[in-house]
């Protein structure tokens, strides 16, 4: 089980390079549920949230139940099977009542991992979890706050999705492993990549991180070689 690591440090030279507002804080979470309005981040199957939003910046109609929250299981299987990324998001647990995803990590792995992060309201306050397609009580992470009584800045998210895991985060930690054992680490550019609804400068901020060490990675191992520790060394 992976464990929080709420002190884990965020990077905000990042954000102040890019001049992103680590203080920008959503005025509301909940205005689509409120108003019975469906949001992108609805569809669990990431391979079907992307193709539902090409299609609607074409102008092209959706088909029918392509946008679905979730397929039944006999459509789930018979999607997957076309190719394993379609599996990424659609074995993610089902949303409890009234809640909503506020960010999505997604691994560009064979079967397309996802990891959900979700907010719903709970008395005067809003809780959180953060949900993969192994756990259905989504006891692999752990935020940190688990509640609060108004919505996230982005920079307090930032830390929630870095101190979930002993590891590094359920974001940039899944890259950190693949990054100890690649060959080739700018393969792994965009291993990592993550969206929101609420936060559209989110996506920006961890590709910047993901290339940051990428390229910390690739240095490292340059210096390896040139010190004769490469698999080609004697």
């Amino acid at each position: 089980m992976f464990k929080r690591n709420p002190t884990k440090p965020t990077t905000p030279a990042v954000a102040e390079t890019l001049g992103i507002d680590l203080d920008f804080r959503p005025r509301d979470y909940f205005w689509a549920r409120d108003h019975d309005l469906a949001l992108p981040s609805d569809i669990a199957g990431h391979e079907r949230r992307e193709m539902v939003k090409r299609l609607i910046a074409a102008g092209k109609e959706v088909p029918d139940g392509l946008d679905a929250n979730r397929l039944d299981p006999e459509l789930r299987g018979a999607w997957g099977a076309m190719h394993p990324m379609n599996m990424g998001g659609e074995y993610l647990p089902p949303m409890l009542d009234g809640e909503v995803e506020i960010a999505r990590i997604s691994l560009r792995s064979t079967t397309g991992d996802q990891i959900s992060v979700r907010a719903r309201r709970s008395g005067d306050r809003i809780r959180y979890r953060i949900a993969d397609e192994y756990s259905e009580n989504g006891e692999n992470y752990v935020p940190h706050p688990r509640t609060s009584t108004r919505r996230l800045t982005m920079g307090e998210l930032v830390k929630m999705i870095d101190g979930s895991t002993d590891e590094g985060g359920a974001a940039i930690g899944a890259l950190s492993c693949n990054l100890e054992h690649a060959s080739d680490p700018r393969r792994l550019e965009d291993f990592v990549t993550v969206e929101s609804d609420f936060y559209p400068e989110l996506g920006r901020y961890y590709g910047a991180r993901c290339r940051q060490l990428v390229d910390e990675a690739v240095c490292a191992r340059a210096g390896a070689l040139d010190e004769g520790e490469g698999p080609d060394a004697a």
